[in-house]
């Protein structure tokens, strides 16, 4: 009787398999079109911005790098990752936590706002700024009076970029908090714990990777946006220009081999990008089968310790 019901169970896996299977050359076609459409929309404009970069010689590509105006964009847009990187950070564990861990009145509503820049244009949203700190603005008067710029200023660029990146992070940590649970947090408040001592050595370990992933991916945005930092940046030559906007003015400018310099530095920045989440992706998953590892030995060595009971 079990081995029938146990052939019948391997039939019944086999039919699904095949079920679920395609043929070979239907197999052969998905993967021959994954592939061609992938090289052709993504690896062949990668290449090319190599190779226009590369193609008046290293030479050339040092000195359009070397430009001054050039490197006052890229401190400017590292500067501005170096402080928008953190804010989201910092938003966006306390969001999650928030989300993951307690119920309270406007759950839905704070996670309709943390999903609203991925809906909202950045165009729109750097125009959202302008209307609030232009000089035209609400609070224009009052920042003109006291000598505040912000609009066409390097605080208007990260309060763009802070917007536009701020979802990554907490959208990241939010069903890794869900998944984990309270319990570890509860067990170690109950063996008399406090509230950062938990957070630190408890909730912070095992989200690591989903915040390394967020944070990563908050950072590659930041350092790529254009559209809202193209609106309220002012596009000032050496002051305002980050290396998008500075790509945008060398090609306007017929200036080819210098912008494609500077768009190679940000493919180099995708590559790593891809790189960095490829590793953490790996490591993810070695610890987990590792921990699937152990989890049969602990059981084992539980049962090995536990005292056999009296026979009677």
């Amino acid at each position: 009787m079990a081995g029938t019901v146990k052939r019948n169970a391997r039939d019944t896996h086999a039919q699904s398999q095949r079920g679920t299977e395609e043929s070979a050359p239907i197999k052969g076609l998905l993967i021959t079109v994954a592939l061609l459409f992938a090289g052709t929309f993504l690896l062949l404009p990668l290449l090319n911005v190599f190779a226009q970069a590369f193609g008046k010689g290293w030479q050339a590509y040092a000195q359009a790098l070397a430009n001054p105006d050039t490197l006052s964009a890229i401190k400017l847009t590292l500067t501005v990752a170096a402080i928008s990187v953190p804010l989201n950070l910092t938003f966006g564990l306390a969001a999650a936590w928030c989300i993951a861990k307690f119920k309270f009145q406007g759950k839905s509503l704070l996670i309709t706002l943390i999903d609203l820049p991925f809906s909202v244009s950045p165009v729109v949203a750097g125009l959202l700024f302008v209307v609030l700190f232009g000089l035209q603005g609400f609070f224009g008067q009052w920042l003109d009076a006291h000598d505040v710029r912000i609009i066409f200023a390097v605080p208007g660029i990260v309060l763009a970029t802070v917007f536009v990146t701020f979802p990554f992070v907490a959208r990241e940590l939010i069903p890794v908090m869900q998944a984990t649970g309270t319990e570890q947090e509860e067990a170690a408040l109950t063996l008399g714990a406090g509230g950062w001592r938990t957070f630190w050595h408890v909730t912070l370990p095992s989200v690591k990777w989903g915040l390394l992933y967020g944070v990563i991916l908050c950072n590659a945005r930041a350092m790529g946006e254009f559209g809202a930092v193209s609106v309220v940046s002012g596009h000032i030559t050496g002051l305002t220009d980050t290396m998008p906007l500075r790509v945008e003015k060398l090609y306007h400018e017929y200036n080819a081999t210098a912008a494609f310099a500077v768009a190679s530095l940000l493919a180099l920045l995708a590559l790593l990008t891809l790189a960095l989440k490829t590793l953490l992706e790996w490591k993810q998953a070695r610890s987990y089968e590792l921990a699937q590892r152990a989890a049969p030995n602990l059981n084992l060595n539980s049962q090995l310790d536990t005292p056999n009971p009296p026979q009677r």
